[in-house]
């Protein structure tokens, strides 16, 4: 149910789409630094950031998709 709620936001939700698409962008720039052996001081300050960013936008996309299953149930 979970990845079929999701499925129909990416495909409908502009917003939702938004936000799984800077979700994925910041994943990725944390897997690599994740990769490296050594970070900068600077590079550990973006290591804390991005995960501060990819939790407050998961937690929005969490929001979204309560939000589409409460107006799911009312319609119902």
């Amino acid at each position: 149910m979970v990845n079929s709620v999701r499925e129909q936001l990416l495909a409908s939700h502009d917003e939702f789409r938004r936000l799984a698409q800077e979700h994925a962008q910041y994943s990725q720039r944390l897997e690599s630094l994740i990769e490296k052996r050594y970070l900068s001081d600077d590079e550990k300050v973006e290591e804390v950031r991005l995960k501060k960013l990819k939790l407050r936008i998961k937690d929005q996309m969490e929001m979204i998709e309560q939000e589409h299953r409460r107006e799911r149930v009312h319609v119902a």
